[in-house]
């Protein structure tokens, strides 16, 4: 599996499952715009993985949560590992999958995460903008396996 980021020499980076999703419309990639108090930034939509779930139940979760979006997971085109601080303080290693998704329905109302945004954003300039470069590099994997 795939690492990236940078382990903090003196952290303990605790193992969290995650499951985060690239929804197609029209051309342009679902993503959320992120609001914390050391500013913006963007991540594919999805996020930790509960002990009761699967990746698939964590993945339709975290959807609604943070976009509204009921989606249906169809592929897991890649995985991969990401040492982060949290905006917490928390070291962490998101460890976990990249699925394709359909969006099934839109339902702005369920949506609880109000700090999160539903930004539609063209795939090559989302490379640059993501958060993550596990996120960049799970959007390049579907690129090249969508042309």
């Amino acid at each position: 599996m795939l690492q990236f980021g940078v382990r903090k020499p003196a952290s303990d980076h605790r193992h969290r499952a995650t499951a985060f999703g690239i929804v197609e419309r029209d051309g342009l990639i679902a993503c959320v715009r992120v609001e914390r108090e050391a500013g913006p930034y963007f991540d594919l939509p999805g996020g930790g993985v509960d002990a009761e779930e699967t990746e698939v139940q964590a993945l339709k979760r975290e959807f609604v949560e943070e976009t509204g979006l009921d989606i249906a997971p169809l592929n897991r085109i890649a995985e991969a590992s990401q040492y982060f601080v949290r905006s917490t303080r928390e070291p962490v290693n998101n460890v976990g999958g990249f699925w394709t998704a359909t969006i099934i329905a839109e339902n702005p109302d369920a949506k609880c995460e109000d700090d999160h945004t539903l930004v539609w954003l063209d795939p090559t300039f989302a490379l640059s903008r993501l958060r993550h470069d596990s996120h960049a590099w799970a959007v390049a994997v579907w690129l090249r396996r969508a042309s």
